[in-house]
C-alpha cells in the first residue's frame, strides 16, 4: 500500500499504481499523454483536444462541468483526475462514489511543478516527470532573461462576453500575466469578475486589451467595441491555451510569449 496527498491535502491510498484513468481536465489529459500514459487513459471530456486523436480512441464522458456518471462507472476507473477550478465540488463528491478522485489546484508555476511530480509518483512515471520539470525549469529561466528588459504594460485579460468577464487575482492566468510583465488591471478583484466597460478606466489608463481565444472565442470586431471604452488601449487576440493551460503545455507557452512580445 502506498499513500499520496493531492493538492487539496486529501490522502489517497492505493495497492498499486492506478491503471485506468479518467481525466476531466483538458490540460491534464495532455500532460498524462506526455508522461507516457496514453494506454491507461480510458475516459476524457469533449474539450480534451490535445492530442487530437484521443477523441477517437478514448470514451467521451461529457464536459468539464457536466459529466455522464453512468458512462464513467462503466469504464471501471481506478482514478478520476479533476481540478479545483475546472470541475465542481458537487461533481467531485459524486465521482468519489465511483472511485478515488485526485484534485489538482494550480495557481502558481510552482503548483504546476508539484502536479507533474505528483503524477510521476502516482503513476510510476518519475523519470518522465523529472524530465518534464527539468525542461520547464530551463525554459522558465530562459524566458525570465528574455522578459527582463521588456517594459511593464497595464492590461485587462478578457475571457467572456455577455457579460464581460476578465481574469482577476488568484488565477493561473494572473500568474502568467505577471511573468510577462503585464500588470493586471483587475488584480484587485478575485477570480473571474464581471465588469462594465464604461468603468474600466476608473483606476488609470490601460495599455493593452488581451482577448482570449477561450473559453469565449473573441474576434477582432469584439476588440473595437471594448477599445472604444478606453483612452488609448490596443486590443490583441491571444491564444487562451497558452495563458490558461498548465502541465506540459507551459513549455510551448514560453515560446508563444516571446512571439507575442515581439509582435506588440
Amino acid at each position: 500500500m502506498k499513500q499520496f496527498i493531492d493538492q487539496l491535502g486529501i490522502t489517497h491510498t492505493f495497492d498499486s499504481s492506478p491503471r485506468r484513468i479518467v481525466s476531466l481536465v483538458p490540460s491534464q489529459t495532455e500532460l498524462l499523454y506526455d508522461l507516457g500514459l496514453e494506454d491507461r487513459i480510458v475516459g476524457i471530456t469533449k474539450f480534451c483536444v490535445h492530442p487530437y486523436h484521443l477523441k477517437s480512441t478514448k470514451k467521451i464522458i461529457g464536459g468539464t462541468k457536466n459529466v455522464h456518471y453512468d458512462k464513467i462507472r462503466l469504464l471501471k476507473p481506478d482514478i478520476v483526475i479533476c481540478n479545483k477550478e475546472e470541475n465542481t465540488q458537487e461533481m467531485v463528491e459524486e465521482l468519489r462514489k465511483i472511485c478515488a478522485v485526485w484534485v489538482t489546484n494550480i495557481v502558481t508555476i510552482e503548483d504546476n511543478f508539484r502536479m507533474i511530480t505528483d503524477f510521476g509518483q502516482l503513476f510510476d512515471k518519475r523519470t518522465e516527470a523529472r524530465k518534464w520539470n527539468d525542461k520547464l525549469a530551463f525554459a522558465l529561466s530562459d524566458f525570465k532573461k528574455f522578459i527582463n528588459d521588456v517594459p511593464v504594460r497595464k492590461v485587462a485579460y478578457f475571457i467572456w462576453k455577455k457579460p464581460y468577464m476578465v481574469a482577476g487575482s488568484g488565477t493561473f492566468i494572473d500568474e502568467l500575466l505577471k511573468l510577462n510583465h503585464f500588470q493586471n488591471h483587475f488584480a484587485s478583484k478575485e477570480r473571474y469578475p464581471e465588469i462594465e466597460l464604461d468603468r474600466m478606466e476608473e483606476e488609470g489608463g490601460l495599455d493593452l486589451i488581451l482577448l482570449s481565444s477561450e473559453p469565449f472565442p473573441f474576434k477582432a470586431e469584439d476588440g473595437y467595441e471594448i477599445v472604444k471604452s478606453t483612452d488609448k488601449a490596443q486590443a490583441i487576440l491571444v491564444d487562451g491555451e497558452m495563458f490558461s493551460w498548465y502541465g506540459s503545455r507551459l513549455l510551448k507557452a514560453f515560446d508563444y510569449f516571446k512571439y507575442l512580445h515581439n509582435s506588440i
